[in-house]
């Protein structure tokens, strides 16, 4: 399925989005599609719903329109529908093109993005040196030539990433300009079935290494201008073979393609006319041989790397559905007995009377306890209404040594006397710092002496249950599943709260 401009409207990290998705247990159903939204931040709630009701619809709701899940929204009498191309249709048309589903959400400025390092501001600002000096230091029309090598490396790189599923703007502009002249598929059926295959790369890839080379022998003008001129002159049989597949086999033209067919063309006349009188040399030669060697193996090794993540990407997703199943989870949460706690109240936060009750059993000196709790605790902000965490610290008094005493009263104390959030802030506190000080002023600054009892009583209950090690999350006094990570709690959360048995 296609919504990138969905994705885009929503602000989502369009690979995280796709990878949640497409490893949801039911992929691709709507239920599928809600939790992921739901999962990257984006609340949002689903409807059956009958057309004569969609009047009474806000102005923005995502729908399922010619089989894809759409952004729709009202303009007048019209709507503008936003899945792989945006178009704009009347109510009938709406109405007849769309199922009953319709999805109504909450749009939030904070939602979690995870993208990875973006290369593309060190791009631009490599592109901005190399114009820099060749305008300053070279003959225009040297620097017009390095600049159509810029302009062949960027398109070529976004050829390059959109091989593994990276859908660029550019190339969808280029492409898909005008709807009733071509659309993306136009291109993408040139590029994706393009039959070469040298050591693993394609004809597109081979266009990123030449303007590549292109564009660092171009710094070195007029010294390299006999190899530079030789290698466009070669480009004529790219040039040929673009042209005759196009033409002939495919019977229709990718814009993008003309588009580098145009520039290898510029590069083409500028060479032929302007670059005379040139002298061969030996330093040239042997720059150019080690440039392209260098780069032709780096796009190798990026294009077999990104190759391997994106089939891991795939296998990993798959396999992800069969674990992320809400019935096989649960199966493995009942297997064991349930655990009844005496003491639910002892650091007791969140909603008292929720349906789901979380217990982290934990230790303050556990190195490992930090990111259970920073767990925990993300739960309980995002379903505050929803889930009661009660955190019960393993504590005994003569196994204790003064600190922890100490830090064990002046969490209780702020516990029973202070704000829940300050509670909450002093266990986060106590976690990224293991600064005892700190937390007692956090109680206020002078020593404290609370009960502990409760503390003690509620250890042996988790010793009587064989709540040993820590840290251990207990859902509705069932132990959390071994076979399963603490973070894929975050998967079925909604299930558990919904769930009736548990």
């Amino acid at each position: 399925m296609i919504f990138d401009k969905l994705i885009n409207y929503l602000k989502l990290d369009k690979q995280e989005f796709i990878f949640q998705f497409n490893s949801h247990p039911n992929y691709p159903s709507a239920l599928a599609f809600s939790d992921t939204l739901n999962f990257l931040g984006v609340k949002n709630d689903a409807y059956q719903l009958d057309k004569e009701y969609w009047d009474e619809l806000p102005e923005e709701f995502i729908a399922i329109v010619d089989n894809a899940f759409s952004l729709v929204k009202k303009s007048g009498s019209h709507y503008a529908v936003y899945s792989e191309k945006a178009k704009t249709l009347d109510r009938e048309e709406l109405y007849k093109n769309s199922t009953d589903f319709v999805l109504l959400f909450e749009k939030t400025e904070n939602v979690e993005n995870k993208t990875a390092f973006n290369f593309k501001p060190v791009l631009y600002a490599i592109f901005a040196v190399i114009l820099i000096y060749s305008f300053i230091y070279q003959e225009p029309l040297e620097a017009i030539f390095n600049l159509l090598s810029l302009a062949g490396v960027y398109i070529s790189l976004e050829l390059f990433n959109q091989k593994f599923g990276n859908t660029s703007t550019v190339i969808g502009s280029i492409c898909g300009a005008s709807p009733a002249a071509q659309t993306a598929n136009s291109c993408d059926r040139i590029i994706k079935q393009d039959k070469t295959s040298i050591l693993g790369l394609k004809f597109s890839d081979f266009s990123l290494i030449y303007f590549t080379g292109l564009a660092v022998l171009g710094l070195f003008l007029p010294a390299t201008a006999y190899i530079v001129k030789g290698f466009t002159f070669v480009s004529i049989l790219a040039i040929g073979y673009s042209l005759y597949i196009q033409a002939f086999v495919e019977k229709t033209f990718c814009r993008v393609c003309l588009l580098i067919i145009s520039i290898l063309v510029g590069q083409l006349v500028i060479s032929t006319i302007f670059f005379q009188n040139l002298t061969f040399g030996v330093g040239a030669l042997l720059l150019m041989i080690i440039l392209w060697a260098l780069i032709f193996s780096a796009v190798m090794y990026f294009n077999t790397l990104l190759g391997q993540k994106e089939e891991l990407q795939k296998s990993n997703a798959k396999n992800l559905r069969f674990k992320r199943n809400y019935e096989l989870f649960k199966s493995q949460l009942l297997e064991k007995d349930k655990i009844e706690f005496q003491d639910t109240e002892t650091f007791s936060v969140g909603k008292k009377d929720a349906r789901l009750r979380i217990s982290i059993i934990s230790n303050p000196y556990c190195g490992f306890c930090k990111d259970g709790h920073k767990l925990a605790e993300s739960l309980l902000k995002k379903y505050p209404d929803d889930i009661s965490l009660q955190m019960r610290f393993n504590y005994t008094p003569e196994r204790s040594n003064e600190k922890y005493n100490t830090l064990i009263s002046d969490l209780t104390y702020i516990y029973n006397n202070k704000p829940e959030k300050e509670f909450l802030h002093a266990v986060e506190e106590w976690f990224e710092t293991r600064d005892e000080n700190k937390i007692n002023i956090l109680s206020g600054g002078v020593p404290t002496s609370e009960n502990l009892n409760p503390l003690t009583q509620m250890t042996v209950e988790n010793n009587n249950a064989g709540l040993n090690f820590t840290p251990i999350l207990v859902i509705n006094g069932y132990q959390f599943p071994e076979k399963y990570d603490r973070e894929d709690i975050v998967f079925f959360i909604d299930e558990l709260i919904e769930d009736e048995e548990i």
